[in-house]
């Protein structure tokens, strides 16, 4: 008895209040418009009966309002489709959707009455009253409308009848009358008239019951309530029963002509049931079994299709929602590929620019030292001339001055001196000059060290021709001649050694060389004051190592190790 006026009743307030709250919501997008249009069109199925087609669409609209994340209608079409289960028998199935529009519900409100009165149906048909009273307390706890409270309040006086609990359903029947909330609503007044006259009648107040079930079924004859009819003519075919077999049989056929041109499966097996247990002979037995079996069968072909209607559903969504979960996947590739891409570029330039910089910082380096090195030799040479070679022109033009030139004497003399100032010159002019790193670079640097030698100071030259000079870069013998330059020269102002000896050694990879002199050596701590810092840079910059050995008075010695 799903279709009565109490569940229409119901169900045209969750649409209303849909309506109402999905209105103000915007239509975002072609999702929202799409749902609304699937839902209308399950409505309309709904309407025509087409109950297979109205859940199937109802479950479609609700699995896109849960995309968008629309709860109101979510719920509202759970509701809907637990609605037709019931409609079709199947409890425990439209249970499982109620349950599932649960988490949706997220206060008291038409939605949480409604799903608590549908559990309390359910419950109610599966002969499970104490649950159902239950449900129906929570929905009426829900209800915030005195008239929508009736409802829930007149399925638990009917669950009391069910019950044998007659005081307390007729207690229930009698206070929703006293507060005249259907007065307005025949069909539902007369189904509250029509369940206190039958209490009554189970609690042994014939007359009183009768006159209750007569006024009911003169109310919904009047109102046109041919489904509300169905229930009064069983309740009067159960009163006469015991007292009037024929009356009993007469409301019994009529209850199952309604319930025929209605459809209503449930009441004509009710009414068959009665004609049968009045021994109307065998005919209504025969129609009570093919009936039975018939809607046996209907009912599980939909429980079977409701539960595929729904296993679909649920394998579309997931693999939709894989679909949707692998696009998401392939964006974050790409704007992840997109990113690397961009942190690669900025990489390269920034690279770009680093090796710029790191160039004009070398090369800033390397002029600054080519400035410095040029003043450095300018310096040397200055001192050079001052203190020597001015000091020897000085001493000759006094000579010439204090001398007679036309002794023979003394113009040889004159003729060495001259010949010395000679030497000085191309001596200072050799020192500063490009160095020659070609084929007679060996030569050259061997000819550089001998022009050290002297009376008081014998430098000895050995493994230089050994030496693949070929294979030695043109930087690296600049660095080894002005290194070996500066020693020597150093040797000579400073060290007063009378050996020196300079020797070179090389394998494939390294080239090694060995100064040692019996000068007069000095402290570690002089030797930057005396000049050296500049070997140890030169040396440096062409990824070799020197190293300075001496001691005052035990001599002077260098080993300089460099690659080729």
């Amino acid at each position: 008895m799903l279709r009565s006026p109490f569940f229409c009743f119901l169900i045209f307030l969750l649409f209303i209040s849909c309506e109402e709250k999905t209105n103000i919501l915007p239509i975002h997008d072609k999702n929202e418009k799409e749902a609304k249009v699937v839902q209308q069109k399950a409505t309309e199925q709904f309407q025509k009966s087409n109950y297979n087609s109205a859940f199937y669409y109802f479950n479609k609209s609700k699995i896109t309002f849960e995309y968008i994340k629309d709860t109101t209608n979510v719920i509202y079409n759970l509701i809907q489709m637990g609605y037709i289960q019931q409609i079709n028998g199947d409890y425990y199935g439209s249970k499982e959707t109620f349950t599932e529009a649960l988490p949706y519900i997220k206060k008291k409100d038409i939605y949480s009455a409604a799903v608590n009165n549908f559990f309390g149906i359910a419950d109610k048909e599966l002969s499970i009253y104490d649950d159902a009273v239950s449900y129906y307390n929570q929905a009426i706890s829900d209800s915030k409308d005195e008239a929508a409270q009736q409802s829930p309040l007149n399925n638990i006086a009917v669950v009391y009848i069910k019950q044998k609990k007659y005081d307390k359903a007729v207690k229930i029947l009698e206070g929703i009358l006293e507060t005249k909330a259907f007065d307005k609503f025949v069909k539902s007044k007369a189904r509250v008239i029509d369940n206190l006259g039958f209490a009554y009648f189970k609690k042994g107040l014939n007359e009183k019951g009768l006159q209750l079930m007569n006024e009911s079924l003169e109310l919904r004859t009047k109102a046109d309530d041919l489904y509300g009819s169905i229930e009064s003519y069983l309740h009067l075919s159960e009163f006469y029963s015991k007292t009037d077999i024929a009356k009993s049989n007469k409301n019994a056929k009529k209850a199952y002509e309604i319930s025929t041109q209605l459809n209503s499966v449930d009441e004509r097996l009710k009414a068959l049931s009665f004609l049968i247990s009045n021994g109307s002979g065998t005919k209504y037995a025969q129609q009570y079994i093919s009936i039975n079996d018939s809607i046996i069968k209907i009912r599980n072909n939909f429980k079977n299709k409701f539960a595929k209607i729904k296993y679909d559903s649920k394998k579309e969504k997931d693999e939709n929602q894989k679909l949707r979960l692998e696009k998401v996947e392939n964006e974050l590739s790409l704007q992840k590929a997109r990113y690397q891409r961009i942190f690669f570029i900025i990489g390269i330039v920034s690279l770009f620019f680093l090796l710029l910089y790191l160039r004009k910082f070398y090369q800033n380096r390397n002029r600054i030292e080519k400035i410095k090195t040029a003043y450095d030799t300018e310096t040397r040479i200055a001192k050079d001339i001052h203190d020597e070679l001015a000091n020897d022109v000085f001493n000759t033009i006094t000579f010439t001055q204090t001398q007679p030139l036309e002794i023979q004497n003394t113009k040889e003399t004159l003729l060495q001196k001259l010949d010395h100032i000679y030497s000085r010159v191309r001596g200072i002019s050799r020192e500063n000059n490009d160095i020659d790193t070609g084929s007679n670079y060996f030569n050259n640097l061997k000819e550089m060290l001998s022009t050290y030698n002297s009376d008081s100071t014998n430098v000895i030259i050995t493994n230089i021709e050994k030496v693949n000079w070929d294979s030695i870069e043109d930087l690296k013998k600049i660095a080894i001649q002005r290194v070996l330059h500066e020693l020597m020269v150093n040797m000579k102002k400073h060290s007063g050694a009378s050996i020196v000896v300079v020797k070179f050694e090389s394998n494939s990879n390294t080239l090694f060389i060995n100064y040692s002199d019996n000068g007069k050596g000095c402290e570690k701590s002089k030797i930057i004051k005396n000049g050296l810092q500049n070997m140890e840079n030169r040396i440096l910059a062409i990824k070799g190592t020197i190293t300075f050995e001496t001691e005052p008075d035990k001599g002077f010695k260098v080993k300089i190790t460099m690659p080729k």
